[in-house]
């Protein structure tokens, strides 16, 4: 047996999930940022550090600053929730992006999900049955127009701060 080898316990049979059981030698290697534990079950749960290979963050301490403070505003100002997703959306942005939104579980008749890809140059908005009555898609249009010209201009947060407050502006203050 190898370090660091599971052995099953016995052949699954149509239908099941492998038990395994710990071989012998199997440590925790915490330095390395990889955790290993077998559950009751059997089964094995493994985390991994997955910002290993880059450390990095893609946003500096004061873009960070503004773009908190732009979320901050405008859901402070529309009583609606304004969330801001930068990453990969894939070859179904939209259908992504829909999902993001619904993640928000019972926020998200009140959410505005703005969904940004910069790799993939691909910006999203998805508004929620409460929020779309107050941010038509002509506003979200022209929110997302601004924000590729920031893009284009190499101004990825300018453009989403610009971005976060014209849809702010158009859904207008939170009626109490």
């Amino acid at each position: 047996m190898a370090h660091g080898e599971v052995v099953p316990t016995r052949q699954d049979a149509p239908g099941e999930t492998t038990r395994v059981t710990r071989a012998p030698g199997i440590a925790d290697d915490p330095v390395a940022g990889v955790a290993r534990v077998s559950t009751l079950s059997g089964r094995i749960s493994e985390a991994t550090d997955v910002l290993a290979e880059d450390s990095r963050t893609p946003f500096s301490s004061s873009q960070l600053s503004r773009l908190d403070e732009a979320l901050t505003l405008a859901c402070r100002e529309t009583g609606l929730l304004f969330t801001l997703w930068v990453g990969a959306l894939g070859p179904q942005s939209r259908a992504r992006a829909e999902e993001l939104h619904a993640s928000l579980g019972d926020s998200a008749a009140d959410a505005v999900v703005v969904a940004v890809s910069p790799g993939e140059r691909v910006v999203e908005v998805v508004t929620g049955a409460e929020s779309s009555r107050r941010i038509d898609d002509r506003g979200a249009k022209l929110a997302v127009m601004s924000m590729v010209a920031s893009f284009k201009e190499s101004d990825l947060v300018g453009g989403m701060v610009e971005g976060l407050t014209m849809l702010a502006d158009q859904a207008g203050h939170a009626h109490h």
